[in-house]
């Protein structure tokens, strides 16, 4: 049942490599919508309905129960509905439940050792003192009960933690131990490069960033220069207000849900002038405002809302202050 680190002298992510990053992504953040989207082009590249498994499992000691669960019940949707369209996807190798060796602390300290390259005590300096059982459970469980599967590679599973780790903030520190660990499975700095890229793609660049400082690589802006702000005013035909505010709503969420490029939509209408709507639209460049008024959610709000318009003006509009513009309503969390 030892996976073994799987060292590659190809310096550029393969499509699966790809696609598992982003699945970890997604699952550390929540992003369900997109995760079902990247979970079909994931079986569609070639990575094995086991695979897919093993990594979402691996992730719940990362991001936690909840996100684990849902992003397999979100891959269970997708495997029942490929079936159903006679898709017949690679299974993989058999995914073993039970681990019974003779001491299975010393079997996840052994890993460890082997990933870290370094020795490791018992129990572990610092943490591990002061709170023994979360040592047992690193060892005994992560280390031991999940990594020791062949179903994926010491490599791949640090590839699938490295994403789950730069993709969520405050834990830089677990970030750069596994960035190390990730290096001793033969992961390149040129691929944890192109790694930080799918995190800002699919996440943000402040995440990306978090990779880069740590391989010593200059951070990224993140507010793009062609940064576009713009509020849009429009009145409403009464008789269709409450329809439109339906609309609206849906393509708002749809669109900070699903679009990284998309800062913010934020509806709003006139309190004494309940049909006289205002929006402040931020998007992060205009190749990202370009990506939105493709979408189909905005294509549908569009289409469908024609009628109910009686007048619209787009004011676009300049910032004045883009640091404190990195703060837009993060106090409301």
């Amino acid at each position: 049942m030892n996976a073994q680190p799987n060292k590659t002298a190809n310096t550029d992510l393969s499509a699966q490599q790809q696609s598992l990053i982003k699945i970890s992504a997604l699952t550390a953040t929540g992003n369900v919508e997109l995760l079902k989207v990247e979970l079909n082009k994931g079986l569609d590249s070639g990575l094995a309905i086991n695979e897919i498994k093993e990594a979402l499992v691996q992730l719940y000691a990362y991001c936690g129960f909840p996100r684990s669960l849902n992003a397999i019940n979100v891959f269970m949707t997708v495997a029942k509905e490929r079936e159903g369209k006679g898709i017949t996807d690679k299974v993989g190798k058999t995914i073993v439940v039970e681990n019974n060796p003779k001491n299975k602390y010393e079997q996840g300290r052994k890993v460890l050792e082997e990933l870290t390259r370094a020795p490791q005590s018992k129990p572990a300096p610092g943490f591990g003192e002061f709170a023994p059982r979360i040592d047992a459970f690193l060892k005994e469980h992560l280390f031991a009960d999940i990594f020791v599967s062949d179903v994926l590679s010491y490599q791949q599973r640090e590839m699938v933690t490295i994403a789950a780790l730069a993709s969520m903030p405050g834990v830089e520190g677990q970030l750069q131990a596994h960035i190390n660990m990730g290096k001793n499975t033969g992961i390149t700095e040129n691929q944890l490069e192109q790694l930080a890229m799918l995190v800002e793609t699919n996440v943000n660049k402040t995440q990306r960033n978090t990779i880069r400082k740590i391989i010593g690589k200059p951070l990224v802006p993140v507010m793009e220069k062609d940064m576009m702000v713009r509020i849009s005013e429009i009145e409403i035909l009464p008789e269709y207000l409450e329809e439109y505010k339906s609309i609206l709503r849906q393509e708002a969420a749809a669109s900070i849900k699903i679009e990284p490029g998309v800062i913010a939509i934020f509806p709003m209408f006139k309190q004494k002038s309940p049909t006289e709507v205002r929006i402040i639209e931020i998007y992060a460049s205009k190749a990202a405002y370009q990506s939105h008024l493709r979408t189909p959610h905005f294509q549908h709000y569009k289409t469908t809302t024609l009628k109910m318009v009686k007048t619209l003006k787009l004011v676009d509009m300049n910032s004045l202050d883009n640091e404190t513009m990195l703060e837009v309503f993060s106090k409301l969390k």
